[in-house]
């Protein structure tokens, strides 16, 4: 068979194996080729079994470990300016919640981020998200969000699409109007709803700047009636959504996103047994964020056991944004999933490739090396799996393939 790359002498952790695989799903094959044509993989198992491969390209991995190229699933990623103020502010005892009434948090982002140019933000996003790629990082959410009026929420939209195109990377945008309420309101968080839903979205939709759209549902943020209205008019848009829920509080924000089919409901920190059963049903996947766990000292920890239980798919991503998880780092984001969360590493791991895919609708194109999957992997110097979760502060990242190509 003739393909352009071939990945020999390799081990690879597929995450397309049975749980029951020597207890762990990360489907892992000790004496593993991967071979690759036009960017998808043709072939991802064991060497003894693999057909005869003739190819442009021959790689030998030298016993080093591929895994799929990671998924950073939950970024705010694009805004400009920075609030270290904030953070000292916290350290001195002020809560998330005071920041935020204060006139700082997301409205202070606001601020630096309306009065900055697209090619500003595209400058100062860029470091970030290629810190993230030299992790190993291959496909990336990005938010808006920090902008909340029309013209501003499409500048952030359109500045995290030119980063896809500036990087080898894929770029999946998501809308996040519904994020705080900026001034100009006055307090009337119904009137801006009104504006999220009659007026940015349409045209965002219509110019293709939103893959999905995602609602910050919590006491600081929007209620669930009206977050509610947000996820009614994407789905009238034929948008898929998402929704920060129960990150502070429980208001039944994983209920909520199950009621919308959402592909994830992010945070949940709060969510009850009632929200957890129907996310199961609906086949939404909560994806934590223990960067902004740690960063503003929460105590209450997600409900691991639930999620267990009722087999709800967990992904891990940094939420890398300038006020609560000013993190680029994948790999740190699996050590706190491991250390705050006590996440096994087959969860960490699955959840920066598979559940990650998952989580943003696109688990039938990336986050498994599977046949007819896109070529987007990690190749890393690792003794075992586990190395990836346990390492802090270290990268072992050897080499990203984006594609079919080194990246």
């Amino acid at each position: 068979m003739l393909v352009d790359t071939l990945w020999r002498n390799a081990r690879l952790a597929t995450l397309a194996g049975p749980r029951e695989d020597r207890g762990s799903g990360l489907g892992i094959v000790e004496q593993g080729v991967l071979a690759a044509r036009d960017g998808t993989i043709v072939y991802a198992g064991g060497a003894a079994e693999a057909p005869f491969f003739e190819a442009a390209r021959d790689v030998d991995c030298e016993g080093r470990w591929i895994t799929p190229g990671l998924i950073d699933c939950h970024t705010h990623l694009v805004y400009a300016g920075n609030r270290s103020d904030e953070f000292e502010r916290r350290l001195a005892g002020a809560t998330y919640e005071e920041v935020a009434r204060s006139g700082g948090g997301i409205v202070a982002s606001m601020r630096a981020t309306r009065a900055a140019s697209e090619d500003r933000i595209v400058a100062e996003s860029r470091p970030r998200l290629d810190a993230l790629l030299a992790e190993g990082v291959t496909t990336v959410e990005v938010k808006s969000g920090y902008g909340l009026s029309t013209e501003a929420e499409a500048k952030l939209l359109r500045a995290a699409r030119r980063l896809g195109t500036e990087r080898a990377v894929t770029v999946v945008t998501t809308f996040l109007g519904a994020h705080a309420l900026p001034p100009e309101m006055a307090g009337d968080k119904d009137r801006y709803i009104d504006l999220v839903c009659r007026e940015m979205l349409p045209p965002i939709a219509a110019e293709g700047l939103a893959d999905a759209v995602d609602a910050f549902c919590e006491g600081i943020a929007f209620s669930p009636a009206q977050t509610a209205r947000v996820l009614a008019a994407a789905r009238d848009l034929g948008l898929p959504v998402r929704l920060h829920a129960d990150q502070l509080s429980d208001l039944g924000g994983a209920a909520l996103a199950a009621r919308f089919g959402a592909l994830s409901a992010d945070h949940v920190e709060h969510a009850s047994e009632n929200g957890i059963v129907a996310m199961a049903q609906a086949g939404t996947v909560a994806v934590l964020l223990p960067g902004a766990f740690y960063f503003i000292r929460e105590t209450k920890a997600p409900p691991i056991a639930l999620l267990r239980e009722h087999g709800v798919g967990i992904a891990l991503a940094t939420d890398s944004n300038p006020g609560t998880s000013p993190l680029t780092s994948p790999l740190l984001a699996m050590n706190m999933g491991a250390t705050l969360f006590r996440l096994t590493v087959e969860e960490c791991i699955a959840g920066v490739t598979r559940e990650a895919a998952r989580a943003l609708g696109r688990q039938d194109t990336v986050g498994t090396l599977a046949p007819g999957k896109r070529c987007d992997l990690a190749i890393w110097d690792i003794e075992r799996p586990a190395d990836l979760v346990y390492r802090m502060g270290f990268n072992p990242l050897h080499r990203r393939v984006w594609k079919g190509l080194d990246a």
